[in-house]
């Protein structure tokens, strides 16, 4: 179950706007999707057959995370990550943007605010992860 708590965070960190969004912030909304990760069905299966080293970096604050997906598992923690199949750069505030649902990757790629190191599929990947966790969101805080 969604920790009910998490969704209020993470919705008034929204209603803010990324350009207010802290480390945080986006720390709240990566422990949001390994939550959902485990019920969502769509996301589950989405998971299933991923294999995934993700590392986020936020050039601006000098802050790191990142994010795994194995046989269906999906993880996240602050710092480095081994091998990562793709590094995803940006500012914070793009970023959080990013995982807050309020920018969109493709374009922020194609206008220059992120840059993306290593296998581009598996950064698409990453953005519809982001995506079906959205949808998730939206349906839960519907019910709050």
């Amino acid at each position: 179950m969604v920790d009910e708590s998490l969704l209020k965070e993470i919705k008034a960190a929204q209603d803010a706007g990324a350009s207010a969004a802290s480390a945080d912030d986006v720390k709240k909304s990566l422990a949001f999707i390994k939550q959902v990760s485990v019920e969502n069905e769509d996301l589950k299966e989405e998971l299933e057959d991923m294999d995934i080293a993700i590392q986020l970096v936020f050039s601006d604050v000098d802050i790191k995370f990142w994010l795994t997906v194995k046989e269906g598992d999906l993880d996240f923690g602050e710092g480095d990550v081994d091998n990562p199949s793709f590094t995803l750069t940006s500012t914070l505030e793009v970023g959080a943007g990013i995982v807050m649902g309020e920018v969109d990757a493709t374009s922020a790629y194609m206008a220059g605010d992120i840059t993306v190191e290593g296998n581009l599929q598996d950064a698409m990947a990453f953005q519809e992860i982001i995506e079906l966790a959205l949808e998730a969101f939206e349906d839960l805080v519907e019910d709050l």
